[in-house]
């Protein structure tokens, strides 16, 4: 699971948003300005069926990640966090 769901700066964020980008997802914030230090993107290609393939982008570290438990859900009220 991407950390970015339970940081302070996932709706300025630029490696949220890029994360975002890759999943087809709306953005929390068109033109994030916070660049974080050192996110640690993590890839993993997934099989899907008839030969198609799945990609997931999660941030797994970063340097600039502060807690801020459940910010994400407080911005998207009633929408289910991403996984």
């Amino acid at each position: 699971m991407c950390i970015c769901v339970d940081c302070r700066w996932v709706d300025r964020c630029q490696a949220y948003h890029a994360v975002e980008r890759q999943h087809g997802a709306v953005h929390l914030c068109e033109a994030p300005q916070m660049k974080p230090v050192e996110p640690r993107i993590h890839i993993s290609v997934h099989d899907l069926p008839h030969g198609q393939v799945g990609v997931e982008w999660d941030v797994r570290a970063c340097g600039s990640f502060t807690l801020d438990q459940g910010r994400w859900a407080r911005l998207r009220p009633g929408e289910e966090v991403p996984q």
